[in-house]
């Protein structure tokens, strides 16, 4: 009954006559109020510290929403925040919520196709889906319509490292932004190329600014490509020069030939010399080698004598058998 009451009110809001941007706000408070409710439905027996996915919960007309709950003690979020992390946030220590309870519920949205639906900017294109972190008490799961609890990170802020950035147009200027739950937004930097920062709870995203764009230069017209040229006749070339280069490779192979014999026999002769000196450097190497004579007189005339007989001569009548 109360999901009808909650669809009929965001039909009034759709046909009031209100200015657009407080209907879309309005509209985007109850959409939190519904998925609040689905995503309670997850949290039965839950264990404190675990992500329960509760998509399935949704009705089939939010095709594309994707919605989780984790259940936490207060004291444990202060002091240690989520480890390692709540899908796309990183939730650090020193964080806490106002008014004080003892449990809470931190509900993850992922809003998919349905960014632009609820958070629509003019003039900026989505490179991501809105994500949105909202905190509620967790004493009463049965609960519905809670509101929202204050959460502010007083040491390091939140860190949404969002999974799915598409490429921005050209020449467009990327950047983050936070909606808060009025519906007003704020822009920051993005860093690392998808990730981007908050110290509160709400909705954020990666959006290009496309009022910027220059304007797309003008076409300019195919290159006009000349006419080729005629090919040119080949050169004649006169028959006396023909003749001319005939000589000439005559008297050419002529004198070459006559050089060439020139330096065959100068190589022929030095090869005779070195083979002579050859020759006469081994006889002079062999008479080194010999032994040395003992030169003697005999009369006018000098000889080489030995000195000492190798065998020493024996009479017939001194030997003894």
């Amino acid at each position: 009954m109360r999901l009808h009451l909650l669809l009929l009110h965001l039909l009034l809001l759709l046909c009031s006559p209100f200015p657009r941007i407080r209907a879309q706000s309005s509209e985007a408070r109850s959409l939190d109020v519904i998925l609040q409710e689905y995503a309670f439905r997850a949290l039965v027996k839950p264990k404190t510290g675990t992500i329960y996915n509760a998509t399935s919960h949704l009705p089939s007309n939010f095709t594309g929403v994707k919605i989780a709950a984790l259940r936490l003690r207060s004291g444990s979020l202060r002091r240690r925040g989520v480890v390692p992390s709540y899908n796309e946030f990183e939730i650090p220590i020193g964080v806490i919520e106002k008014p004080y309870v003892k449990r809470l519920v931190l509900v993850y949205q992922n809003l998919g196709n349905w960014s632009n639906r609820y958070y629509p900017l003019p003039n900026y294109t989505y490179l991501a889906p809105v994500l949105g972190l909202l905190a509620y008490n967790g004493s009463n799961l049965s609960a519905t319509d809670l509101p929202t609890l204050n959460v502010n990170a007083s040491a390091e802020p939140i860190k949404v490292k969002f999974l799915d950035v598409r490429d921005p147009p050209l020449g467009a200027v990327v950047r983050c932004v936070w909606f808060d739950l009025q519906g007003s937004s704020n822009f920051s930097n993005v860093t690392g190329g998808n990730t981007c920062s908050t110290s509160t709870q709400g909705h954020l995203s990666i959006v290009a600014e496309t009022s910027v764009l220059p304007p797309p230069p003008p076409s300019l017209p195919p290159p006009v490509s000349p006419a080729p040229s005629p090919p040119s006749p080949p050169p004649v070339v006169p028959k006396e020069s023909k003749s001319s280069k005939k000589v000439g490779v005559i008297v050419g192979s002529v004198l070459g030939g006559i050089v060439f014999l020139v330096l065959l026999c100068l190589l022929v002769l030095w090869v005779l010399k070195y083979k002579q000196t050859k020759k006469i450097q081994q006889m002079e190497r062999a008479a080194d080698a010999g032994e040395a004579l003992h030169i003697a007189t005999v009369g006018d005339t000098k000889a080489p004598a030995a000195t000492v007989t190798r065998t020493q001569p024996t009479l017939e009548h001194e030997y003894v058998p």
